[in-house]
């Protein structure tokens, strides 16, 4: 019984003991550590401070008196809890806080780093089977230097990448974009891969419906086709009806894709950063950056919600512009969730199957159509802010009285409105001929380097304007390599969202060679872009900027007068002064601050520490005790206050936030 008193005392003290050595071990050192650590140190200090008593505890206890024993046991105290702290400190440098998961972190982060690694020997025996596995050496051999070679390479990364999967098929598909990076002959394999995918079977489709809905499949449509119109690697798309009759689409994402996605990804995002970091041909492509815009995009397009987002944005950006024809599908908020997109069904067929409809329009409508989706998208871009990235054919229907309906709008571009302004100052300085003009304009879409040879720039710019841009000029694709070519040449970083504009037109290209052959794509954005030009210019335009202009300076000329006035009044008092406030920002007053923090307990620290070593040599002093002198006291209090102070500032030195 008496035991079992005893553990029960026992027990609860210890764990208030412990939780006060935590807690001020944790307020002396002045920073935040983990529980567990400060737990550890404060059990370090308790089982240590019984043997630091008995060492300054003189030989014969008998000696001691009542306050003595008091005294060595706060000193003894406060030395273990010093060594605790120094302890802290020393696994600080060496295991810095946050490098070490916790329990459950390290069980989830060893499951996911299984599943990596079965997923890496895949995509080795993927890359290996395909011939391309010397490209991931960190010195790879020479590229190949002939059109046909590089083809061949093409289509070995192409057979790669469709065997890895959507991700990396989604890669692709965006690396056929992006002609600044890959020569022309990889992009044109690339641009082969094909989204598809065998169809979900029909209960598991039914499983995500109710679920999404809230009711059975049933009770929300009319009608709904089991079989589906079309089934790619992230979602497949059935026909319905709902209970008024209306005729719409329903796109439903594949079940467990979402998860697949993120493993790839993550994979995808590693690889990135371990080619750029080893590799001597990663670091200038910036793959890092490229992953990460891309991880971010197909985020977002597993992620409906979204896309049904851009479907009314884009909606209501067409019906702010002029009739061009071109029309997107209504989207039913209230059916639709992260998994499941309800729309309205647009008539017609898809632009690569549509020769029929197309050759019944004649060469005029069918001309009058590709201007039509040429200024839509300009409408997009310079106008409205959002464009759609990826309008290749088969996002296109043609209805059979020849207007166009544009779809899956899962990935949009975005632009601000200095972006906008810079490619609208663009094309208008192309329709003219300014290669000055053009070079300005490009230098404030893009992130320019500290130096750039502006001159030389201009002289490129002026070359192809020449070459691409003077009438009669049709080379649109091979115009924007060579301007993405100048980007990367003169070291200018291409921002996603620009990017995204150029990898809109180079597939509006091949959608317009169906839509209308021969059809100059360059030409007709010239001519727009001067078009735009002159209506900014026009007298209602000017009259509308103007009272534009005048309003946000209103205020400014209305408190001119009175400034002006103060500032000559105080030139003639002689009372004019210049205040210039340092380290008016917040960031450079806490940079300051800390390091004058640390220097001022760097000093006070050092300067303790030299008064306790005189203390301690300066002999006994007096007696505050029958065995306790009074400079040994001081000095090894002063001991313990430099301790504190210099394991203060190790410790915020050696760790890493």
């Amino acid at each position: 019984m008496e035991t079992t008193v005893g553990v029960l005392v026992f027990l609860p003290t210890m764990v208030v003991t412990v939780l006060l050595f935590a807690a001020v071990i944790r307020r002396l050192l002045g920073v935040r550590v983990g529980p567990v650590r400060t737990l550890l140190a404060a059990v370090l200090a308790i089982l240590i401070a019984t043997p630091i008593l008995n060492a300054l505890a003189p030989a014969d206890p008998s000696a001691v008196s009542g306050g003595d024993l008091v005294l060595l046991a706060f000193v003894a105290i406060v030395v273990s809890a010093l060594l605790a702290m120094a302890a802290l400190v020393i696994l600080e440098v060496l295991v810095p806080t946050g490098s070490v998961p916790g329990p459950v972190e390290l069980w989830r982060g060893t499951r996911r780093r299984v599943g990596r690694s079965r997923r890496y020997a895949a995509i080795i025996r993927i890359v290996l089977r395909h011939g391309l596995g010397r490209f991931l050496r960190g010195r790879p051999p020479p590229g190949p230097s002939s059109a046909a070679a590089r083809r061949r390479l093409g289509r070995s990364l192409r057979d790669a990448l469709d065997e890895a999967g959507v991700t990396f098929v989604k890669l692709g598909q965006l690396l056929s974009t992006r002609r600044d990076l890959l020569p022309a002959e990889i992009a044109d394999e690339l641009t082969a891969l094909q989204d598809r995918a065998t169809p979900v079977p029909w209960d598991e489709v039914a499983a995500v419906l109710a679920a999404d809905l809230g009711r059975p499949v049933g009770e929300a449509f009319a009608e709904f086709d089991h079989q589906p119109l079309a089934a790619a690697s992230v979602a497949q798309v059935h026909a319905a009806r709902l209970p008024d009759g209306t005729a719409v689409v329903v796109k439903v994402r594949r079940p467990g894709i979402a998860a697949v996605v993120e493993r790839d990804v993550d994979i995808l995002l590693r690889l990135a950063g371990t080619i750029e970091e080893r590799t001597a041909w990663g670091r200038p492509l910036g793959l890092r950056a490229l992953a990460a815009g891309f991880a971010e995009a197909l985020r977002e397009e597993l992620d409906f919600t979204v896309e049904r987002d851009n479907l009314q944005a884009m909606a209501a950006a067409l019906a702010a512009s002029p009739d061009r024809g071109v029309r997107v599908p209504a989207a039913y908020a209230e059916l639709s969730s992260e998994r499941v997109l309800v729309m309205e069904r647009v008539p017609g067929t898809p632009l690569g199957s549509a020769t029929a409809v197309l050759d019944g329009l004649g060469d005029e409508r069918r001309g009058e159509l590709a201007g039509g989706l040429v200024d839509t998208m300009l409408d997009q871009v310079l106008v409205h802010g959002i464009f759609h990235v990826d309008l290749h054919p088969g996002n296109v229907l043609v209805a059979d009285d020849g207007r166009l309906g544009v779809l899956d709008l899962g990935s949009v571009g975005r632009l601000d409105a200095a972006t906008r302004a810079g490619i609208g100052q663009l094309l208008g300085a192309l329709g003219r001929g300014d290669s000055v003009a053009a070079s300005d304009a490009l230098l404030q879409i893009v992130d320019r380097p500290d130096e750039v040879d502006e001159r030389d720039l201009q002289r490129a710019i002026g070359a192809m304007i020449v070459r691409y841009a003077a009438p009669g000029g049709t080379a649109s694709a091979a115009a924007v390599a060579a301007l993405l070519r100048t980007f990367t040449s003169y070291g200018l970083g291409v921002p996603p969202a620009v990017a995204a504009v150029f990898r809109a037109f180079a597939t509006l290209e091949g959608t317009l060679a169906l839509v209308r052959p021969g059809f100059d794509l360059v030409a007709h954005a010239r001519s727009s872009g001067s078009r735009r030009v002159a209506e900014a210019f026009s007298p209602a335009r000017l009259r509308g900027s103007l009272e534009d202009e005048l309003v946000e300076l209103l205020p400014v000329l209305r408190r001119l007068p009175r400034r002006i006035d103060r500032i000559g009044d105080a030139l003639e008092h002689g009372r004019l002064r210049v205040n210039v406030r340092l380290f008016a920002d917040d960031q450079d007053r806490r940079l300051v601050t800390g390091l004058v923090h640390q220097a001022l307990l760097t000093v006070i620290g050092a300067a303790a520490g030299v008064i306790a070593v005189v203390l301690l040599g300066a002999g006994g002093g007096p007696r505050v005790s029958a065995t306790v002198d009074l400079f040994p006291l001081l000095g090894y209090g002063l001991l313990i206050v430099a301790v504190v102070l210099v394991l203060r500032v190790l410790v915020v030195v050696f760790r890493r936030e």
